[in-house]
């Protein structure tokens, strides 16, 4: 899964461009830059890859996450629903937005259940946040209808599947935002980065100035730049962008890898008693970073996890009791712990969505499911003994 894996001369040749311009910065210093836009090509890259109108790149997922929140103007008293199986981040920035995170339980997708999140919607409801986990899609088709019948805002966390699609069409383009992360571990990385995309035009307006302290970006005078709104500094360097840059460009050999010893290990294991793979709406989508399977029972996922682990099966993740990516060990979320008293402390409204939320069919599905993470370093020696392995295990 992680782009670093195929570090290479492409990511040297474009931060040496930078380097040798000495100029970091996203904005200004024009005459330095030696031609050199690095953030601006990413961008530009981004469009053309999902066929969006707009695409803005940030300092990471969480501050593309908090940017979409602020483009779709959702804020105090708002209620934006949310999968348990995601990672804490989102949550976080919902909270910290001064909305409300609405946990709706998953379905054997791993992702947001439809029924469930039709039966959550409220009054207050403002968006739903599907979330595309461990390189896989939603039955983002049926979520993307309720939103729309209920004129309800859908948002993408695409963090962990760039470049899965359903039907043909990019993960991140069936909502009015789709976020990407580019962290160090992300199938493409920046090192540290994020975007968003989206065919709005006042929706990226908003988004880039709220990066930059609201900077409106007219004229070619920043300092005489005006400022709308109240924004943060989700910049991304010049360095940042350049390495993703780079590695967008390999997406296409990533995928290719990741889907080919995704198969070769679900071909070895898929004659095991037991074991019942994740349901995928649009297999010929799917963008491999994981390999999820589920096991009958809860004694036997962690049984195997601590199993597989014992006989050198590394990158085998028992979410369940993971403390960033499942609610059930998210204890700082439940008791609202901020450095200063959050909107939803204050007001008192929510409260019960997050500290009394019954989420047994999520529960079910992921205390007996492990996930395998797809590596692009491993040789065809390796992918037969960590079948070898697994089978034994799990056999």
């Amino acid at each position: 899964m992680p782009g670093f894996e195929l570090f290479g001369h492409e990511e040297r040749k474009e931060v040496g461009d930078v380097l040798d311009s000495g100029v970091l910065m996203r904005y200004g210093f024009d005459a330095a830059r030696q031609g050199h836009w690095k953030t601006q090509e990413l961008e530009q890259a981004l469009k053309d890859r999902f066929g969006v109108q707009h695409a803005h790149v940030c300092s990471s997922g969480t501050a593309a996450l908090s940017t979409a929140l602020a483009a779709l103007r959702i804020g105090v008293r708002d209620e934006v629903i949310v999968p348990p199986f995601t990672f804490v981040a989102d949550v976080e920035m919902i909270l910290l937005a001064g909305a409300v995170p609405v946990f709706v339980d998953i379905d054997e997708t791993l992702c947001l259940d439809p029924q469930a999140v039709e039966a959550a919607l409220t009054p207050r409801t403002k968006a739903v946040l599907v979330v595309h986990m461990c390189g896989s899609m939603a039955h983002i088709d049926r979520l993307q209808e309720i939103c729309r019948q209920h004129r309800v805002m859908l948002l993408e966390d695409v963090a962990q599947a760039i470049g899965a699609t359903h039907k043909e069409r990019p993960l991140g383009t069936f909502g009015e935002i789709g976020c990407f992360s580019f962290d160090y571990v992300k199938t493409v990385t920046c090192g540290e980065g994020g975007a968003i995309i989206t065919n709005e035009s006042e929706v990226w307006r908003v988004a880039q100035a709220f990066t930059d302290h609201g900077h409106d970006h007219l004229g070619t005078d920043r300092g005489a730049e005006g400022h709308e709104y109240l924004g943060a500094n989700y910049r991304i360097s010049e360095l940042n962008a350049a390495v993703g840059l780079a590695q967008l460009r390999k997406l296409d050999r990533i995928l290719a890898i990741q889907r080919a010893h995704k198969q070769f290990l679900k071909d070895a294991l898929g004659s095991l008693p037991g074991v019942q793979f994740r349901t995928i709406p649009d297999p010929a989508g799917d963008s491999a970073t994981f390999l999820s399977f589920m096991l009958p029972t809860e004694d036997d996922a962690r049984q195997a996890a601590r199993q597989l682990a014992g006989a050198g099966v590394d990158g085998c993740f028992y979410w369940y009791d993971n403390n960033w990516h499942y609610h059930r060990k998210w204890d700082h979320v439940k008791q609202l712990k901020s450095p200063g008293r959050l909107p939803i402390q204050e007001f008192g409204y929510g409260k019960n969505s997050i500290t009394n939320r019954s989420l047994t069919r999520s529960d079910a599905i992921m205390s007996r499911t492990l996930s395998l993470l797809i590596k692009l370093s491993w040789t065809k020696e390796a992918l037969q003994e960590r079948a070898e392995r697994m089978r034994s295990v799990l056999g």
